[in-house]
């Protein structure tokens, strides 16, 4: 389901979650779920830096996701329980392509305690089909390191095909590191049974 709010973005809703556009009364809930995570998160991202946590660092990120927004080069979405309200994760598109590509690269993350429930990819069965139909987009593209194993399980199940091996291809934790890629077409996707 689709529904869209005054100038924030659409909210995009499965059966257990809704994402929407992350907001600065997001903060304290965004900042407590990352540290309560940290240990769980840091193999797979970038370094942190030393205020990566606070107001400042986040108004600062809500800036350029406004501006991405604004410019069609990026879409950041906050994963939340509909029961709740609870904030567990999030889902970006980023780098966004146009022209002859129609293409966009996919990242996620989920908070620790959220984890192995199925709730990303519940996440992106929303996701996917607004960058199809509504984004317009042909493409999307993801990259996991090689031992992790539950990202690359995730893209499978979403019908994801690997389509190569790409070497230093993201400085994770400070070294650049191996990931393999892989994308999906508009014309492949099909929602999880």
């Amino acid at each position: 389901m689709l529904r869209f709010g005054l100038g924030r973005g659409p909210r995009l809703e499965t059966a257990r979650l809704f994402l929407r556009r992350p907001r600065l009364t997001d903060w304290r809930a965004w900042a407590n779920l990352r540290a309560a995570s940290r240990d769980f998160l840091v193999p797979w991202e970038p370094t942190w830096p030393d205020d990566a946590l606070s107001i400042p660092a986040y108004r600062r990120r809500l800036r350029q996701i406004g501006y991405e927004w604004r410019s069609d080069q990026g879409y950041a979405f906050f994963i939340f329980l509909r029961e709740t309200g609870m904030l567990v994760g999030g889902v970006n598109l980023s780098g966004v392509r146009r022209g002859v590509a129609q293409a966009a690269s996919l990242g996620y993350w989920m908070g620790e305690a959220f984890a192995n429930r199925g709730l990303m990819g519940e996440a992106l069965t929303a996701l996917l089909p607004y960058a199809f139909e509504r984004l317009g987009l042909h493409r999307i593209e993801a990259a996991c390191l090689p031992h992790n194993k539950a990202s690359r399980a995730l893209l499978a199940r979403l019908g994801f095909q690997q389509e190569g091996y790409a070497r230093g291809y993201l400085k994770i934790t400070g070294r650049w590191q191996d990931h393999i890629l892989h994308a999906l077409l508009a014309g492949e996707y099909q929602t999880p049974a």
